[in-house]
């Protein structure tokens, strides 16, 4: 993303002096490690057309490291899903499964 679109507040000035204010780039969070991350496993049947998914929340860090849980999740449970908005979706009931796979790679599940 360019500096220009992160201009805040005046768009032109003609003072020749003026300087621009610009949005701060939110801090990357850094990826908690296992041992510390409290993760939550529900099942969720809301607005998914009466289909079940065992949802995982509470995942702290980067992008990259959510996308590679939730692929290593659904290769394990041989099921499809996906990752999205800090949450991952699996497709079907596999909260047992999940919470499991979780416990043996040192999360702390409730």
């Amino acid at each position: 993303m360019s500096k220009n679109k992160n201009k805040v507040g005046v768009v032109y000035s003609t003072n020749p002096d003026f300087v621009y204010e610009y949005e701060d780039e939110s801090p990357i969070e850094e990826t908690l490690p296992p041992s510390q991350q409290k993760l939550r496993v529900t099942l969720d049947r809301r607005q998914r057309g009466g289909k079940q998914v065992t949802l995982v929340t509470g995942f702290i860090g980067h992008d990259e490291d959510i996308v590679a849980l939730g692929k290593m999740l659904k290769t394990k449970c041989g099921v499809g899903g996906n990752v999205k908005d800090g949450e991952i979706l699996i497709q079907g009931d596999f909260r047992e499964k999940v919470r499991t796979l979780l416990l043996a790679e040192g999360y702390k599940v409730s």
